[in-house]
């Protein structure tokens, strides 16, 4: 009797191993996605069109930073300093010139005239800002990536450029007119980027770190000193 119940006793042991054999750990639900089993952060990499300075960066972020800034955002689109100034000519995509040649002298630098925000055009001319990192290595105009996340969550202007003109003001080339509001950024797409995660908010931040400076012009709301 007692060797039918040591035998029992091992068959059981031996059927808990089995079934831990087969299920295996539970796996955690903590464990962060890995960046470089992406292939996006390839990707990324290898359509940046300009060179990246990757001491001191995280290179999966930098990576998909340059995925979402540059095949899915078009970030150079708004924040470049003209259309005719945004391509080299020989790859210019819309001669039919290729590959496409992103004239790395005013990349990402800001500096393109949107106009104004009433039909009269009495009232201050919206104009993209500078992305690129000034001398303190910090990109947009030299904030933290937790000031980058507020500007992007809730479109706040940081720089206080434009505000809301006053009732009967008589100087308004500086201020946005009624209803806007000009504590906000103003035709930026901030309230679609809200809606992306901090960790691919904290991707292009990681990214506008890595590209070269570019400067602003000698005075005015887009200089950007690169020491």
């Amino acid at each position: 009797m007692a060797l039918a119940y040591r035998t029992a006793s091992l068959l059981t042991a031996c059927a808990l191993a089995l079934v831990g054999m087969t299920l295996g750990p539970a796996p955690s639900a903590a464990t962060p996605p890995d960046d470089q089993e992406d292939p996006n952060v390839e990707r990324g990499l290898l359509i940046a069109p300009v060179p990246l300075n990757l001491t001191g960066k995280n290179r999966a972020l930098v990576g998909l930073g340059s995925y979402i800034v540059n095949a899915q955002a078009d970030c150079n689109g708004c924040h470049t300093r003209s259309p005719q100034d945004e391509y080299v000519y020989g790859g210019i995509p819309f001669f039919g010139q290729s590959p496409t040649i992103v004239n790395p002298a005013v990349y990402l630098g800001g500096g393109q005239d949107f106009g104004t925000l009433d039909p009269k055009g009495l009232t201050a001319h919206i104009v993209s800002r500078n992305l690129t990192p000034d001398k303190s290595g910090l990109p947009e105009g030299g904030h933290t990536f937790e000031e980058f996340k507020q500007i992007m969550r809730t479109g706040v202007d940081m720089d206080h450029l434009h505000p809301t003109c006053a009732l009967r003001q008589s100087d308004t080339s500086n201020c946005v007119p009624a209803p806007f509001d000009g504590r906000l950024l103003q035709i930026m797409p901030w309230p679609a980027f809200r809606n992306m995660t901090d960790h691919d908010l904290r991707a292009i931040y990681e990214y506008l770190s890595a590209i070269p400076c570019v400067s602003g012009p000698p005075s005015g709301i887009l200089h950007n000193d690169c020491g």
